[in-house]
């Protein structure tokens, strides 16, 4: 018999899984963040435009169904972080919402504002998309200010749940060191993965050649700032949960999350590999076309992992900086039962639509693309 406790934690695996696709998608915004740099002709841009235009709405479909999710199996988390560090998400989310139409305007009939204007709005996007939800997950390691009140529902006069805890709404994330360096871990990921899918996808020498120094170029600052928040992290004292509930500080409690989880901590140290190796050997041997495909593969499991360390094992998933019991667990910040076993029926769907998705994928790339596809299709941007 299904147990409710088995539920919240099927629904946090299901965010995790979906925290580490749409990480490994941010690969368009990675590209985006280097049209101007990357190439140096018009039709080098336009190559690189449309190459990733073919793509751009597999991450904002995985962000939207990210955050969905996470409304549905966990609506205390949804309403006290994107409610109250409102300032940090809506940037995020203007950050996206300029890509959509950047790429189906900017070779529209009658376009006033010129191409250049479009494409700098990839390349904000591919920019602050990336550095931004890198900075707001780490916020599920260095915690968040804010205090949580039930009982405050009862209140007419002011019917609030969460409360932040100061003015800034979320910009505060960006002064917590830590913060930034899974941000930045993240911004230069997102450029890796793009030199690596432009090496794979790509029927360009010129932009073959500059992609495998970018993607050296952006390995090294990966690993330092990824080392450097997971040594970090690992050091640190964690928000771990008594049996009673109460919140407490342990040392090294995400550490001990790895060792006491011993396939998550195995799973975790081999996609830090493969996205390792993906790299390494992309850069040691220019005909090794697969390294996306590794690194890719890595940075789902990797990322996958991190979050079930911060959300299994009696560990708070998003931790109050102001007041330790009020921070939110897969226990205290799920829906009910119901809804999660409602729900949980509807997600057997998941792998025919991920089914989909790879079909699509393959479909959309039979062949590496050049100039002389771009040319001739009537849909190109």
């Amino acid at each position: 018999m299904t147990t409710y406790a088995f539920l919240q934690h099927y629904w946090w695996f299901l965010i995790s899984l979906l925290g580490g696709l749409l990480t490994f998608l941010l690969f368009i915004q990675g590209g985006q963040s280097m049209l101007f740099s990357l190439s140096k002709t018009e039709d080098e841009k336009k190559l690189l435009v449309n190459v990733l235009g073919r793509k751009w709405e597999y991450t904002f479909t995985t962000l939207v169904t990210f955050g969905g999710a996470f409304f549905a199996s966990f609506p205390l988390f949804y309403s006290t972080s994107f409610g109250g560090a409102y300032w940090l998400w809506i940037i995020i989310l203007f950050a996206f919402t300029i890509q959509a139409f950047s790429y189906e305007f900017q070779s529209k009939p009658g376009n006033v504002y010129g191409k250049t204007t479009y494409r700098i709005l990839l390349f904000i996007n591919g920019l602050l998309g990336t550095f931004l939800l890198g900075v707001a997950i780490a916020t599920f390691f260095t915690g968040s200010d804010f205090t949580v009140g039930k009982g405050n529902i009862t209140n007419i006069a002011s019917p609030v749940i969460s409360r932040w805890g100061n003015g800034w709404h979320g910009l505060e994330a960006l002064l917590c060191p830590r913060n930034l360096f899974l941000g930045l871990a993240v911004f230069f990921l997102s450029r890796i993965q793009a030199t690596l899918f432009f090496i794979n996808r790509l029927k360009h020498e010129e932009l073959e050649n500059r992609s495998h120094k970018f993607l050296l170029y952006n390995a090294i600052p990966f690993v330092a700032f990824f080392l450097a928040f997971v040594i970090s992290i690992f050091l640190s004292e964690g928000f771990a949960l008594h049996e009673d509930g109460t919140v407490f500080m342990e040392k090294y409690k995400y550490f001990h999350n790895l060792i006491e989880m011993p396939v998550v901590g195995i799973l975790f140290l081999l996609g830090v590999l493969t996205v390792l190796y993906g790299i390494i050997a992309s850069i040691l041997k220019k005909s090794f076309k697969k390294g996306i495909w590794f690194s890719g593969a890595g940075t789902v499991v990797t990322v996958t992992m991190l979050l079930l360390i911060v959300g299994y094992n009696n560990t708070s998933f998003y931790p109050s900086t102001a007041d330790w019991q009020s921070s939110l667990t897969i226990f205290n910040a799920s829906s009910s039962e119901f809804t999660l076993k409602a729900m949980s029926w509807a997600s057997i769907l998941v792998p025919i639509v991920v089914t989909y998705i790879f079909i699509a994928w393959r479909a959309l790339e039979k062949k590496k693309t050049d100039m002389d596809d771009i040319n001739s299709d009537s849909h190109a941007y």
